[in-house]
Parts: structure tokens; sequence; C-alpha cells
């Protein structure tokens, strides 16, 4: 099997990761300029969606309909690349390709069995939770999600397959072309809602998405396997690297559980404000998204591989000046960015969202939700840089216990601010529990390397 072989640290002078930081800043600008393209690409289908549906109940329905099979993406298949990556590259790299690829296959297979149950469980108990995140839908509007959610399930599966071939492709230092596979299931929301959503409604974006995302896993995993790695679900036993795998995996995926309840509480909580409350905390959080992926998301992608083979070969030097370097980055470039986003919250809104059946009143609302969604911007993205190091560093627990303060705070901030601020406020509390992570991270990322150092110090 020839598996493209990533930059080896084995022999690599450790300066302080001086090397490094230039790879990871080379595969950061990689993962920028994709981004970039993607996002300007998903701003136009915003606008298309805006204009054919605003903020109908027909789009909150979709809205809470989607919310689910996201969540199930981004705990299930997000926590296997999360613990799977450092391991991986420690085995590509102390045993090379072959020992890999079994790895990859068995951690595939697993993932695969998780999201397919998952997925069947939800549909199993749709009309019972479904009630709870959409408490002030009428029965008609409610009906409808949980329809909706029924059309979206497969995206569950498809879409976990394609983030772990894009993880795989990351750590062979391949970062583009995976970074903007995406911009496809854009293009086909923009064209089903502008060519089919006034025959099919609300059920043109359900088999958009679909058809966008069977495109982008094809891609990605035709990529993986042109790099040597083949698309292989198949169960090699628990060796040593699986198990350590799975001893990663599962405070990992707690983690997400009890983070990703923030985004239910948020939304089963707006749903319970004046109709277009969710739809308003959607919009609004399209344009921080747009921010941190490009910013905390770049930065993540590029430093995980790097990261990972650091710790393998024990460069606590070069950790040190990776951290320090894009801690003092990522600040510099989202501190300005959160304060641009504030200041133009209103005139963006209204140039992007203020079209057909979106108003002046609409505007307004999702305005100052923008505006406060914006405060957590440079508090998540530096701290992702910290969160990446931990889970190099094998200590996923710690994810586990910031995601439950976080959930904690989430629930209890909400429900003073939003009595205040309205659904404003629940954009606010999110940026405030931002603020309380980055200093559970920075605190235990500074204490584990300063650990580390002094227990095998340096020739």
């Amino acid at each position: 099997m020839n598996v493209a072989r990533p930059i080896s640290l084995a022999s690599a002078p450790r300066s302080g990761g001086i090397s490094i930081n230039r790879s990871i800043f080379r595969a950061a600008v990689s993962v920028a300029a994709a981004g970039i393209l993607v996002k300007l690409v998903a701003a136009g289908k915003e606008i298309a969606v805006a204009s054919v549906y605003g903020r109908s109940d027909a789009m909150d329905a979709f809205l809470a309909a989607a919310l689910i099979p996201s969540l199930l993406v981004n705990l299930i298949s997000e926590a296997m690349n999360q613990a799977l990556v450092p391991t991986l590259v420690r085995v590509r790299e102390q045993q090379g390709p072959d020992r890999a690829q079994r790895l990859l296959s068995s951690a595939m297979l697993w993932m695969c069995l998780l999201l397919g149950a998952a997925s069947l469980l939800m549909a199993l108990f749709a009309h019972g939770f479904f009630p709870l995140i959409a408490s002030n839908f009428a029965p008609a509007k409610l009906a409808l999600s949980v329809r909706l959610f029924y059309g979206l399930l497969p995206i569950v599966l498809i879409t976990g397959i394609a983030t772990n071939c894009t993880a795989v492709l990351n750590t062979l230092d391949r970062f583009a072309l995976p970074a903007l596979a995406p911009v496809v299931i854009s293009v086909s929301i923009v064209l089903g809602a502008l060519l089919l959503g006034g025959r099919f409604g609300i059920w043109a974006m359900v088999y958009a998405t679909l058809a966008g995302s069977l495109v982008h896993a094809g891609l990605v995993a035709w990529m993986m396997q042109a790099r040597g790695y083949q698309f292989r679900l198949r169960w090699y036993g628990m060796d040593e690297a699986a198990r350590e795998v799975a001893g990663q995996y599962g405070p990992v995926l707690l983690s997400g559980v009890v983070s990703s309840g923030g985004l239910l509480v948020d939304q089963a909580m707006a749903a319970m404000l004046p109709s277009g409350s969710v739809s308003a905390l959607v919009y609004a959080n399209r344009f921080v998204s747009v921010v941190i992926t490009l910013l905390a998301g770049t930065v993540s992608t590029a430093v995980v591989p790097y990261f990972s083979r650091m710790v393998a070969f024990r460069d606590w030097a070069g950790c040190r000046h990776s951290l320090r370097t894009w801690l003092g980055l990522t600040a510099v470039v989202s501190v300005p960015c959160a304060v641009l986003l504030i200041a133009v919250a209103r005139p963006l809104v209204r140039v992007a969202f203020q079209h057909g059946r979106f108003g002046a009143g609409d505007t307004a609302v999702v305005a100052s939700v923008l505006a406060m969604y914006a405060i957590q911007i440079p508090f998540y993205v530096v701290s992702r840089v910290d969160y990446r190091f931990l889970v190099a560093m094998r200590r996923t627990d710690l994810a586990l216990y910031c995601g439950a303060m976080n959930l904690g705070l989430d629930v209890v901030l909400n429900l003073v601010l939003m009595h205040w601020f309205g659904v404003a406020g629940i954009a606010l509390a999110t940026s405030l529990w931002s603020v309380t992570s980055f200093f559970f991270l920075r605190y235990w990322s500074h204490k584990l390397l300063k650990r580390a150092s002094a227990l095998e110090p340096l020739p």
C-alpha cells in the first residue's frame, strides 16, 4: 500500500517547533482559502434559501428537523475522528502504513455501526423528543418537523463517512481539496431551493441536502483512496491501538453529548419564544459560524496532525512553541473580527437577508442576536488551540468536564437572559460560557505541558 508519508519528527531537530509552525501555517492558509470559497457559496445559499422560505413555519420545521442529524454526526463521527487521529498518526509513524490501515478499517466500521444504530434509535423515538425541542410549534408544524426529520436521517451515515475521510486526508498533509469538497452541498441546496422549491416546497431542501451530501462523501472517499488508504469496513480485533482509540472515544463522545445538549437547550428555549425565534437564532449564527469555521476550524484542522506527531515523539519544546505562536495569532485575528461583526450586524443582516418574505422587523431581531453571538468569537477561536493539544495528549476526559460545566451554565444563563433580552439573551448566554471554557482549557493545557516537560526533559 502506497500511503504518502508526512513530515516526520523522528529525526527533526527539536528547535522549538519553528519548522513545524511553518508547516501548520501552510496548512492553515490552504484550509482558509478553501474555506473562504466554501463560505462564499454558502452565503449565496443562505440568501437563496431566505428569499424562497423567509422565516416561515416551514423553514422553522426544516431547521428543527436538521438539528438532530447534524448533532448525531458531530457526536459520533467527530468524536471518532478526535479519538482516532492521534493514535492513527502514532501507529503509522511507529508501526507502518499497513497497521494504520487496519486500525482505520476497524474504526470506520464501528463508526458506521454507531451512526446506523443512533439513527434507528432516533427514528423510533422521534415522536417523543420532538415535542420537547419544539414545544411551541403548532401541531401541524410539529408533524412536518418529524416528517422532514425522517427524510434527512440518511445524511447521518453519509456525512459521518465524509468527515472521517477528511480527517484521514488531513493526517496525510492534504488540506485544501478536502476543505473545498463541501461546496457541492451548498450548490445542491441552492439549485434545489430555486428550481424545485415552488414544486416541492420545503421538501426540496431535503432532496437537495441528500444529493449534495452523497456527492461530497463520494469525493472525499475517492481522495482518500487515491492517497493510499482504502475505504474498507472490516474488524481486525481489539489490539493495543484499538483499545487506545476506544479509551479516548468514550470521554469525547460523552463530552459531545453534554456540550451538544446546549444546542438542543438553546433551540428548545427559542421555540418557547414568539414564532420565528428558532429561525432568528439559526440565521444569526450563520454569520458567526462563518468566522468560527474560517478561524477556529482552519487552525484546528491544521494543528491536529502536527500536535499528534509532536506528542508521539515527546517534542514538548515544539508543543510549547506552537501553542504560544498559535494562541497569539488566533487572538490577534479573532478580536478585530468580533468587533467588526458586532459593529456591522444590522446592515449585514439587511443586505444578506432582507428580501422577499424577510422584512425589516426580521432584520432587527436577527441583528440583535448576531451581536450577542459575536462576543464569543475570540474566546472560542483561541480555546480551540488548547483543546486540540489536550486531545493530542489523550486527555479527552478534560473535554468531558468542560462540556458538563458549559451545559449547566447554558441552562442557567438562558433562563436569566432570555427573560431580559428574548432570543438575543440565548445568544449572549452562549458567548458567556465560551469565556469560562477558554479559561478552563488554557489552565489545563499549561499544566499538562509543564508536567510533561518536567517528567521527560529534552536532551
